[in-house]
Parts: C-alpha cells; sequence; structure tokens
C-alpha cells in the first residue's frame, strides 16, 4: 500500500475576519504530484501556506506521515522534509545565485550540502554556470530555476510549488516541467498550485479544484481534464451539446 505523505482535514482558515478556506480535505501520497487549480482568489495559495506552516489553521488538522503538524512551526516542518517553493521567486537579488542556493541548506546537515548543490546543479546546468552572478541579473527563466533549486536544498520529501509558469515564456515553462518530473522520479512528492490549469493536469497524477475556498471537484487528474464544467471554465473549450 502506498504509504500517505500528507493529510489535509476539513482544514478552515482565512485573513483576520475574512474566512477563505472551508473544510479543505486533501491527500499527498509518497511519489505523487498533486494538482490544485482554480481562479485567481479561489485560496490556493492560502492552503499552500497554512501546509507550509506560514499562516495559522483556524479549524482541521494537517498531517505529515501521521504526524499531526497542524501547530509547528514552519522551519520544523522544513526540517522535516516540507519545503515551498514560494509564489514571485523571492530571491535575494543583490546575492550571488549559489549563496541563494546555500540558504535553502540552512537546516540540512553540513556534510550533505556539497552533494545537494551538485545534485541542483546537474538538473540545472543553466544556473551552474552563472553560480557567482548576481541572482538580479538572471532572466526570469533562470531565476525560477534558482528558486527550485533553492527549495531542493532543503532535501525535501514533500514540495509544495506555488505558481511554476507565472510570468515565463512557453518554452521555459517546458523545460521546468520536464525538470519537476524528474524531480518527483528522484522520490519527491509534490503539490503544484498552478493557474496553467492544461499544464498542471497534464504532469499530475490527481487533482482538485478549488472555487470560492472549497474544493468542488478531485480526482483523477485525466478525468478531471475531461469533465465539461472545468473544460469550460478553465481550458478555453466549450461544452459539448
Amino acid at each position: 500500500m502506498t504509504s500517505l505523505m500528507l493529510k489535509v482535514c476539513d482544514l478552515s482558515t482565512g485573513y483576520g475576519k475574512i474566512q477563505v478556506l472551508w473544510n479543505i480535505n486533501l491527500e499527498l501520497a509518497a511519489g505523487e504530484l498533486i494538482a490544485v487549480v482554480g481562479s485567481n482568489g479561489a485560496g490556493k495559495t492560502t492552503l499552500m501556506k497554512c501546509i507550509s506552516g506560514i499562516m495559522p489553521v483556524w479549524e482541521g488538522t494537517i498531517k505529515f506521515k501521521d504526524k499531526n503538524i497542524t501547530q509547528w512551526p514552519a522551519r520544523n516542518r522544513v526540517k522535516h522534509g516540507i519545503v515551498m517553493l514560494p509564489e514571485g521567486r523571492q530571491l535575494f537579488y543583490p546575492l550571488s545565485v549559489q549563496d541563494n542556493l546555500l540558504l535553502g541548506a540552512l537546516y540540512i546537515e553540513k556534510r550533505l550540502i556539497k552533494e545537494r548543490l551538485q545534485y541542483v546543479f546537474e538538473l540545472f546546468p543553466e544556473i551552474a554556470r552563472y553560480r557567482n552572478r548576481l541572482a538580479g541579473t538572471l532572466s526570469g527563466g533562470e531565476q525560477q530555476m534558482c528558486a527550485l533549486g533553492r527549495a531542493l536544498m532543503a532535501h525535501p520529501s514533500v514540495l509544495l510549488i506555488d505558481e511554476l509558469s507565472l510570468g515565463l515564456a512557453p518554452v521555459v515553462v517546458e523545460r521546468l516541467a520536464a525538470k519537476v518530473t524528474d524531480i518527483v522520479k528522484d522520490g519527491v512528492s509534490v503539490v503544484l498550485v498552478e493557474q496553467d490549469v492544461a499544464l498542471a493536469l497534464e504532469l499530475a497524477d490527481r487533482a482538485y479544484v478549488i472555487e470560492n475556498g472549497q474544493i468542488v471537484l478531485a480526482g483523477f487528474a485525466s478525468e478531471v481534464a475531461v469533465n465539461p464544467a472545468i473544460q469550460q471554465a478553465y481550458l478555453g473549450l466549450s461544452a459539448k451539446s
């Protein structure tokens, strides 16, 4: 039986007095990539912030390998293998590429840092060539590679990716998508939040659709992709008469 990496049960949260998520239920198995899709403002990023520990949970629980981590601070989640690639990359632009990568290794054993750097540079030879350049001088695609590499430096078992394709050219997105597939093959379980629904459903094993802070559809990505309501709302296809 496939082991469960993450289990979100009846999660609700919000900002101030404004509720954003209602009774979210989600599961991530070992070696799986799940997609969380929906329109702007649906609550996708808020869910990721809850899983990563950046936002508190009002109600419900988050379990990681059967441990209740609902109240764990974000740093403890990183130490145990839950790492997030945030929307907008959030690199330290005055620092070099390599220094940005090393910031991702704060919570791993020092003896593993060289090995993780080698892994990242082999995965992304583009940034290996620019390891001594300032992160702010990279192209958008190279910056996203650097941000993804920084997350991988923490040696995650669960990787949360918030908007992989945002602001990037299609050819760059295609290369990044292939790298994410490689990362999953290397044993990392992935939760992908993505506005490009077609891309997300192509990459994912299973998918969850969020509307107005609630899960309205969940299932195998291939089945979600052919759902008439999803095709019409997110894939630009007309529903069949």
